[in-house]
């Protein structure tokens, strides 16, 4: 009697294994996230912009303002991003070169950004106070939240939680191997653990396992799998799993109906509704629909993505006050031309410090040997 070997999975037809092309489309849904979160940080939030708009931009915006403040879910879309292309990126992929790519990818805007932010922020003409050189250089580590340092980029806490889901993903699937079994097991075990979590109650298993942004990352995992194969009923149940327990979060984190004195009164079907946009967008993506949506300049759009998300917040405030207050030009004008000068700097950005300094990075960080 012959014994059949035991696999991960059945192999399928090649007609089911995804192409290896650039999903477009995603760069696309990145763009538009990175968009939902300057509109809420130029006019769905109160705080600094109030300074740069010399009043609350609820006076500026009063109709678009209570939908802007929707855009900061845009953070929970890009983490159902992050888990889709983290997955897909891993597979295959051994630790070192993970890492590698990984870093390269983050490190050189990221370092520009809080060069640039600073550098402003310590011009005489400019309102906002820049950190000392000390709180400044930490920041040049990523760590800067855990070590309980003041942050010179405010959106930068989402990068402490994508470094986090990294570290998991590497430890747990890239070092032993990704496999569609491995995946199905991390991701129910993460999901499981992240309630426990809740639960228990304790710091440490808080900023490890990351209950509130774990069913996003594991819902983008879920949805590579359904991109490997859409017949895939685990992968199915794990981006369900994932939306439900998403969207709780989301939900009791952000609805401020109760609240009088919140910027804008979100409703908790508008939150689940962001929510579930996120996740059916991706899925569509995942599932081959938006295959059509296959122009170049999508890829250019992904690109400018993660420097225009790191510089828009802090420079847009400095940009906002010269047009508006210095310049006197009406809101709409001021808001359009902010989000278009952070695309003209994220392109900079992109052009002058990502192409020249992320292949090296990456090449010296694949190639350096462990003593």
């Amino acid at each position: 009697m012959t014994v059949r070997p035991v696999t991960d999975m059945p192999r399928r037809p090649e007609s089911t294994i995804p192409r290896k092309n650039r999903l477009r489309a995603l760069d696309g849904l990145r763009l538009i996230a990175a968009l939902m979160v300057a509109a809420y940080h130029y006019g769905g939030r109160g705080g600094e912009v109030t300074g740069a708009w010399a009043g609350s931009a609820a006076h500026q915006f009063p109709t678009l303002h209570s939908y802007f403040a929707y855009g900061c879910l845009g953070v929970q879309v890009f983490f159902v991003i992050s888990g889709f292309v983290i997955c897909m990126s891993g597979w295959g992929r051994p630790l070192k070169s993970f890492f590698a790519s990984r870093a390269s990818r983050l490190l050189p805007a990221y370092w520009a950004a809080v060069l640039i932010v600073s550098a402003v922020f310590a011009l005489p003409m400019v309102a906002y106070k820049a950190l000392s050189p000390s709180d400044t250089l930490a920041n040049l580590t990523m760590l800067q939240q855990p070590l309980g340092v003041d942050r010179v980029l405010g959106v930068c806490w989402t990068l402490w939680a994508e470094i986090r889901f990294y570290a998991l993903f590497a430890l747990c699937v890239v070092l032993p191997g990704a496999s569609r079994r491995r995946v199905i097991l991390f991701c129910a075990g993460w999901t499981l653990a992240a309630a426990i979590a809740q639960g228990a109650r304790m710091p440490l298993l808080d900023i490890v396992l990351m209950p509130e942004h774990a069913p996003f990352f594991v819902g983008g995992v879920g949805l590579y799998l359904v991109h490997r194969d859409r017949r895939d009923v685990y992968a199915w149940g794990i981006v369900a799993v994932s939306f439900l327990i998403g969207q709780h979060y989301a939900v009791r984190s952000l609805w401020n109906a109760s609240d009088p004195h919140a910027f804008a009164q979100r409703s908790s079907t508008g939150i689940v509704l962001v929510v579930a946009f996120g996740f059916v967008a991706v899925a569509a993506i995942a599932l081959g629909l938006l295959n059509r949506a296959d122009w170049r300049w999508l890829t250019v759009a992904g690109a400018l993505t993660y420097p225009f998300y790191l510089v828009h917040e802090h420079l847009g405030w400095v940009v906002i006050h010269a047009l508006h207050i210095t310049l006197g030009l009406p809101s709409a004008v001021t808001f359009g031309l902010t989000v278009v000068s952070m695309l003209l700097l994220a392109w900079l950005l992109n052009r002058f410090v990502e192409k020249p300094l992320t292949p090296g990075l990456r090449a010296a960080l694949a190639g350096a040997r462990a003593r």
